[in-house]
């Protein structure tokens, strides 16, 4: 355990390509689940909890950590199993994403493994509706269900709000050759706010699940028209996503003529631990950090404006 505690903090710090190394725990249970070390801070052994009246059924409380008051969610109620019966002797994994700062309270923290993304599967179809599962895989034989924790935050903190009707207006009065977007995320959460922002600019997505969808879509696409840029404007991406993550699908449609020129906005919950000079040398073209509806909809104007310009 001490190994796996004194780990995450280097290994937050890392940025592969293609590749995923997995904070694997336990709900009080034998099954795996898993959080992507990119979005963990540290695990801790879980700290005296002060009781908060009229907060969420699923936080179990707030803790003093680092000079800081963080909110500590128990992860097994959320996503519907029975809640952890007790605090003693759990631990904490402390997240930061989507620009907030949390805890998830598990019963068990198993180890850290390095998986390439194409090792990474969507959960099976008729499990999405529902279900806090964003993807699985297996280790050592073993199923691992990876937790969709953007959903889990959505839970306690409600939706996101809309796009500003200061934007909303000037999106649907801004003008643009072409005015629809390729969305690649493998979060449910996030698919349905980025398109609810597109909507209220007055802008066409294309909405698919991971980076393999994505540039397959792109190339069936091209192969009608032999070009892209009269079918889509740009290329709004998560960059942790099953089968191919963000950074090596930008990498991959710079190799393709008709694709090359393909504007590409990464679109990541992670912060703290985001390199930008990773997102330069995949060849994307612009980072925003997750989720602002105004930062999202400015961007995707901006390019929209500019290309009926040029």
């Amino acid at each position: 355990m001490t190994g796996v505690l004194d780990e995450v903090n280097r290994r937050t710090q890392l940025v592969g390509q293609n590749r995923l190394e997995l904070l694997m725990f336990h709900l009080g249970d034998k099954q795996l689940f898993g959080i992507n070390v990119f979005k963990v801070r540290e695990v801790i052994p879980c700290p005296p909890l002060k009781r908060m009246p009229d907060s969420h059924p699923v936080v179990a409380g707030i803790a003093h950590i680092r000079g800081s008051t963080v909110p500590l969610i128990d992860m097994a109620k959320a996503i519907g199993k029975a809640p952890l019966p007790k605090t003693e002797g759990t631990f904490v994994i402390m997240t930061e994403f989507n620009r907030t700062v949390q805890g998830f309270l598990v019963s068990a923290v198993d180890r850290i493994v390095n998986l390439n993304w194409d090792a990474i599967r969507p959960p099976p179809k008729g499990t999405e509706k529902g279900s806090y599962l964003t993807a699985v895989t297996n280790v050592d034989n073993k199923l691992v269900e990876i937790v969709d924790v953007e959903k889990v935050l959505e839970l306690v903190t409600g939706p996101a709000k809309g796009v500003s009707a200061e934007i909303a207006q000037a999106g649907q009065e801004a003008s643009g050759r072409v005015r629809r977007v390729l969305v690649a995320d493998d979060s449910s959460v996030a698919r349905k706010q980025i398109k609810r922002s597109l909507d209220e600019i007055g802008v066409e997505s294309i909405i698919v699940k991971d980076g393999r969808e994505a540039l397959d879509t792109l190339k069936e696409l091209t192969a009608v028209t032999g070009s892209i840029d009269d079918q889509i404007a740009l290329l709004l991406s998560d960059i942790e996503m099953p089968e191919m993550d963000g950074y090596t699908l930008t990498s991959e449609l710079r190799k393709v003529p008709e694709l090359a020129g393909l504007h590409v906005i990464l679109h990541s919950s992670l912060s703290g631990s985001f390199n930008a000079a990773m997102v330069q040398r995949a060849g994307a073209n612009r980072f925003l950090p997750k989720f602002n509806p105004d930062e999202l909809a400015a961007a995707v104007l901006e390019h929209i404006k500019g290309s009926a310009d040029s």
